[in-house]
């Protein structure tokens, strides 16, 4: 089973380039692991990924659990041109009451239980075959004598119970079935007649020259060496279950559907056993509802945070294997032990390095750049406080494996990802934008690096009118930090409601609306922990 690993809601370089690093060095240790991402990627990151010539990860909504991580009864289905025997057999062989109906594409035609089996058994009127001629000698045990048609349609007609004056009788057509045993006269009668197919019970014969005669007409014809006249009804069970009534719009399921939605649709509906389909439309099988409790969890491995509202939807469901962070250990929980592995350092890429270590596997030059890239972006060039000698000797080391100077990449890196060009105000404002629940209210706090802040100044109003509006969304404190790297500083912006907690909480005396700290550049070791320091008092 396939282990998806990734950062938080919010990518930043640090989250996809430790998944990605990360999902190399499980794959090298025979892992079936993949990086995802929980949204968009901004502009560093896309720089970055682009640089070192990495595609970027795919998009994952949530981990709920879904119909492919249940145990259905894969390949359980009967084609259109199965026989009813066959449809019989294989519901007794599966164990279950009913199959879905598919195409000679595995396209979903409709649903036939045991009981429309059972009624269309029972029915004593039954004087039409549409069937194969190989469905029949399957059927009956028969023997190929003459095969001129593949396709066996017609009305049945038995001389088995009144040989005598048949032909009187009874007047054959290329429409009819004929039924009989080693009566040579109404054999003959058959073959004159051009029906569409004899079936001889008995073991019969055949006279050369009636065989000439009948390939000239065309006529096909079986032998079976059954002679009891009660296995006749067998011929019946050999027709298409097309030629049921069975149930041609079944409620059927997708792979992808959640297993909750499952649950709820089948205690409205009352039915016990569902078609599944698969992206293409194709029939890959039939779950059943003393399947619901059989499944697969997602295995997931969360680097760069460890709250459940900063990870993916429904966390809660899937099977959490480790967790790699650099962060403060906020609310999590989980069914079982797992590795938890957080380390007071600048970024979760240096963890992951040491993990490379030992293991003793080489990191490829462009593992290597995107590392060394979520470093140098988490710990701003290595000048933020939040810095520590194992990143600088991390970043030192990988540049030297990526042949990067540090410098010069980082301010490129930089660069190109503070450009806030063609992007609207509530973009630049979420694009790192991350909620810490507190009690029973949410601080939010966005950090936006550029280097263009006369852009933002001018557009400070609706900057602080969006801050304010998350008021609405239970949300006490709402602040946004617009990190200039250059002047190694912040310009703070706040919701008006939180102006005496922030004034507070930073110690500022003259608090408004754009002020610059100096040398404040790190949420997790200067914007967070003040606030939070304050609140707990």
């Amino acid at each position: 089973m396939k282990t998806f690993i990734f950062g938080h809601k919010r990518p930043d370089t640090d989250s996809v380039c430790s998944a990605i690093a990360y999902a190399h060095l499980k794959n090298v240790l025979n892992v079936n692991a993949e990086a995802r991402i929980l949204g968009s990627l901004n502009l560093e990151s896309k720089f970055v990924l682009k640089y070192f010539n990495i595609p970027e990860p795919r998009y994952l909504n949530d981990v709920k659990i879904q119909i492919r991580n249940m145990k259905y009864l894969e390949n359980a289905y009967i084609h259109i041109d199965t026989t009813i025997k066959e449809a019989f057999e294989t519901m007794q062989n599966k164990n279950v009451t009913g199959l879905p109906i598919v195409d000679e594409n595995n396209s979903l035609q409709g649903y036939i239980n045991l009981r429309d089996l059972c009624r269309y058994m029972s029915d004593s009127n039954i004087e039409w075959l549409n069937t194969s001629y190989d469905n029949i000698i399957k059927t009956l045990d028969g023997k190929k004598i003459l095969s001129f048609n593949n396709e066996i349609k017609g009305t049945i007609v038995s001389s088995m119970y009144n040989s005598n004056n048949f032909a009187n009788s009874k007047k054959l057509s290329e429409n009819n079935i004929l039924i009989t045993d080693s009566n040579i006269d109404i054999i003959k009668y058959a073959i004159d007649s051009k029906v569409k197919l004899i079936i001889i019970f008995g073991d019969f014969k055949f006279p050369a020259e009636l065989l000439v005669k009948a390939s000239l007409k065309k006529v096909n014809i079986i032998t079976t060496p059954n002679s009891n006249y009660a296995d006749l009804a067998r011929i019946y069970l050999s027709n298409y279950v097309s030629n049921i009534d069975y149930e041609d719009n079944p409620i059927y399921f997708n792979t992808t559907d959640y297993r909750d939605d499952f649950l709820s649709i089948a205690e409205k509906s009352g039915h016990t056993n569902y078609p599944v389909i698969d992206k293409k439309n194709k029939c890959v099988g039939m779950i059943r509802l003393v399947d619901q409790n059989t499944y697969e969890k997602c295995q997931c491995i969360l680097v760069d945070h460890n709250q459940d509202s900063q990870s993916v939807d429904n966390i809660n469901e899937a099977n959490i294997l480790e967790v790699i962070d650099h962060h403060n250990i906020g609310v999590f929980q989980s069914s079982s032990p797992i590795s938890f592995r957080i380390m007071p350092v600048g970024c979760t890429s240096t963890i992951i390095y040491q993990i490379y270590k030992e293991n003793n596997i080489e990191i490829p030059k462009n593992i290597a750049g995107i590392m060394l890239s979520a470093i140098l972006s988490d710990t701003l060039l290595l000048k933020s406080p939040t810095t520590t000698k194992l990143d600088i000797d991390t970043a030192n080391t990988l540049a030297k494996i990526a042949n990067l100077n540090i410098e010069e990449y980082g301010l490129k890196m930089f660069k190109a990802g503070t450009s806030i060009d063609n992007m609207d105000i509530q973009e630049i404002f979420e694009q790192d934008f991350k909620t810490y629940e507190v009690d029973n209210y949410n601080i939010g706090i966005s950090q936006v690096m550029t280097l263009d802040i006369d852009t933002i100044l001018k557009n400070k109003d609706s900057y602080i009118n969006l801050l304010n509006e998350m008021n609405n969304f239970n949300y006490k404190i709402t602040l946004m930090f617009v990190t200039d790297v250059i002047k190694n500083g912040s310009y703070i912006f706040y919701n008006d409601s939180a102006k005496d907690i922030i004034m507070n909480a930073y110690q500022l005396d003259n608090l408004k609306q754009g002020l610059f700290l100096s040398n404040v550049v790190s949420r997790k070791k200067q914007m967070l922990p003040k606030l939070l320091d304050y609140l707990q008092k």
